[in-house]
């Protein structure tokens, strides 16, 4: 029944419940685009969200009046009509609400509410410092989102029971008027929230994508839409990307929304928490410049059966390369060969084995046979399988790259054609040098880390020293592109799936990379085979998958985002279903890592509680794990148990956040700061309702390492609550 209505509200009264249909909506004569259902707590009294979405969502649902206890008992809802202005036509919800009492223990009050802008007689709503305030009869506002927090304690008591205070309704009129600056502004955020929280999928994926960022989706709109879809991780390929260009994207990335700035404006300096990995080109090796190729687009033919000497000396350099003698940039390619031994051209597709090796210390040359036909271009890339060669670990190209990230401020940095510990070593030291000498920066890892270093495992040299680079590194890159050129291909699974499992029992992160979606950089859907092989990657416990060129230069970037988080969520929900059959991240996957710990990086006592955090979650149905930690160290031994949960990690700075994003399940949010301790668990259980990872009714176990315990004191609590 419509117990009062005007142009801005309507109060109806219900019994047991209500259904909201086209009908329902055409009877109540109203145009409303968002709503917004509160229910009153029965602890305190005050109104908390059990629905925020579109009218295209609400549709066909039904709410019953559900009683928190058998006294008085009220319920208001709040709809979002057409808002329009002199120059645009916007949405907007608010949470108003009008508290009414009810004295009958079979009806609730619901109330529609109505702004237009520009209404002279309508006196639009007040915020101030995003805190409800009090106004004159029973109509109070709540905010959106906790954007900030007030340690004064009886400021949050005010807050809390703002709900609670009023047994009347009063009709919007008597609320103070405030300027059309402020209401725009409400506007424009809430407006933006609903439309990106709409956007982002759930349930929550708990893998991770790195897209590769090139031309065709560098414009700010289409990587948007890839970080709207999925991509946590942006990948700068230097081998390729000029200066203009990174600034371009980088420039992009900060300006893209993410679920983060939609649901708590204000807690970061960008819209989003996305983070950036420098991928280098690394030390390689290229045949040299064909004779007479003026454009750089010409090709020599080579034929199956003929011969042709791979030559050093700088004379063949400046003379050119024909179909008899090919220059090779690697003066020291004689020292690593013998006969027997292959050499592949263009990353495989030329095939030479080695007849003769004659090294004088001038004039070194290889004597091979063409074991294929095909066309050569120049500057094509060399590979030899089962060589060790002596390249350094970075080329001078390499150095000015790593510097400018470091200026840029990127969060990892992919270290290519690593061989051993030595290289990994010597790339941390060159970065810490530039930092402190170059930059002027007193450096300090744990307030001001440097980029983490994931290493990128594509040679023999590195599968044979692959211990020592993983303890060595921050991470591992599982390279396949040359990876498969070094080793016989059909091992390629084999030694993905051994790097896996080698980082997943240190608790160290893993990103499987190549040609995982290749054929979708020209067709919108991919093969069967390569939808098989991200699922099976995510079976095997990678924390992230990549695309390259698919995104850098496909024609479907936005497409194959949305493809790679599809078959990520589906795996993850097959895995949780089908434990039996979830690989890593199944039964099996579970118990083991549970009983295998030993040598997880990170401090006992944080391990242990981790252990049993993950195991509670599991055996309690828990919906999250909610981590609140200075350093990051609990959410990363978190990470290594893969919950089949998302864990909520609240940070202290975007850096943190930003380098815990490559860790599977990690879903890092700014806040908390100039909360007191025994406040921040209830202020992180309403940001994280607010941000979607969980709703009324859900369990959650929260874990909080207590001021300094990951330095001093070894103070980690673990609590199970249920998000009101």
């Amino acid at each position: 029944a419509i117990v009062s209505r005007n142009s801005q509200s309507i109060l109806l009264t219900v019994n047991d419940s209500i259904r909201f249909d086209q009908t329902f909506l055409t009877k109540l004569n109203t145009t409303t685009h968002m709503f917004h259902i509160l229910r009153r707590s029965r602890s305190n009294n005050s109104a908390r969200s059990i629905w925020n979405k579109p009218t295209s969502a609400l549709i066909g649902r039904t709410f019953s009046s559900k009683y928190e206890s058998r006294s008085t008992n009220a319920v208001a809802f709040s709809g979002v009509v057409s808002l329009s202005s002199a120059n645009n036509d916007i949405y907007h919800q608010h949470r108003y609400s009008s508290s009414t009492t009810i004295n009958n223990e079979r009806a609730q009050s619901i109330t529609l509410m109505q702004y237009n802008i520009g209404a002279p007689d309508v006196a639009k709503p007040h915020v101030e410092n995003n805190i409800a305030k009090k106004y004159s009869g029973s109509a109070h506002l709540s905010t959106l989102a906790h954007d900030d927090y007030d340690d004064d304690e009886e400021m949050q008591d005010e807050t809390e029971n703002s709900f609670s205070q009023s047994n009347s309704m009063s009709s919007p009129s008597t609320l103070p008027s405030v300027s059309l600056e402020h209401r725009e502004e409400e506007i424009r955020r809430t407006q933006l929230k609903a439309e990106l929280m709409e956007n982002f999928c759930f349930p929550i994926r708990l893998s991770k994508i790195v897209a590769t960022i090139g031309p065709t989706s560098e414009q700010l709109p289409v990587l948007q839409e890839c970080v709207s879809n999925g991509m946590r991780i942006m990948r700068l390929n230097f081998s390729h990307a000029t200066v203009e260009e990174v600034e371009l994207r980088i420039s992009n990335l900060n300006a893209c929304k993410g679920r983060h700035g939609a649901a708590l404006p204000g807690r970061s300096a960008h819209g989003n928490i996305r983070a950036v990995l420098l991928d280098t080109r690394g030390p390689e090796i290229r045949t040299g410049k064909l004779r007479d190729d003026t454009t750089g687009k010409n090709t020599l033919k080579l034929n199956m059966g003929e011969k042709i000497t791979l030559r050093t000396c700088n004379n063949w350099r400046e003379a050119g390369s024909t179909e008899t003698d090919l220059y090779v940039d690697y003066a020291n390619i004689t020292k690593c060969m013998k006969p027997g031994m292959k050499v592949l051209l263009d990353d495989g597709a030329i095939t030479l084995t080695v007849e003769n090796v004659i090294d004088t210390e001038k004039n070194g040359m290889i004597e091979c046979r063409i074991d294929n036909s095909g066309e050569l271009r120049s500057r094509a890339g060399v590979n030899l399988p089962g060589a060790i060669t002596d390249l350094p670990a970075m080329s001078e190209k390499d150095k000015v790259d790593i510097k400018y990230g470091l200026m840029k401020d990127v969060d990892y940095v992919a270290a290519s054609f690593i061989q051993d510990a030595a290289g990994v070593h010597e790339i941390r030291q060159y970065m810490k040098h530039v930092v402190t000498n170059e930059m002027d920066v007193e450096w300090d890892n744990e307030h001001a880390p440097l980029p983490l270093i994931i290493s990128k495992i594509e040679s023999v040299a590195a599968l044979q020293n692959f211990d020592e680079i993983l303890e060595a590194s921050d991470g591992i890159m599982v390279a396949r592109g040359d990876l498969g050129v070094e080793i016989p291909i059909h091992q390629i699974t084999n030694a993905q799936k051994e790097i896996i499992a080698a980082c997943n029992a240190v608790g160290k992160p893993v990103i499987v990379a190549t040609q995982m979606l290749e054929s979708m950089a020209k067709q919108p859907r991919p093969t069967r085979a390569e939808v098989a092989d991200v699922t099976n990657a995510v079976y095997d416990g990678a924390d992230a998958v990549m695309l390259s060129g698919e995104t850098a230069k496909g024609k479907y970037p936005v497409e194959s985002v949305k493809m790679m988080n599809k078959i990520i969520m589906s795996s993850e929900q097959f895995a949780t279903t089908k434990p039996d059959l979830g690989g890593a991240l199944g039964t099996f996957g579970f118990q083991t890592r549970l009983k295998n710990n030993k040598k997880f990086s990170g401090k006992n006592h944080l391990i242990s509680v981790a252990k049993a955090s993950v195991t509670a979650a599991e055996e309690q149905g828990a919906k999250a794990i909610i981590a609140l930690t200075k350093y990051g160290a609990l959410a990363k031994i978190l990470s290594a148990f893969r919950p089949n949960v998302p864990i909520v990690t609240f940070c202290t700075t975007e850096k943190l956040a930003r380098q815990l994003m490559i860790y599977r399940g990690v879903h890092p949010v700014i806040g908390l700061s100039g909360i007191s301790e025994h406040k921040r668990p209830a202020a992180a259980i309403r940001d994280a309702r607010e941000m979607g990872f969980i709703q009324e009714g859900d369990d959650v176990v929260v874990l909080t390492a207590e001021r300094d315990a990951e330095e001093m004191d070894n103070t980690v609590s673990m609590r199970i609550a249920t998000c009101k």
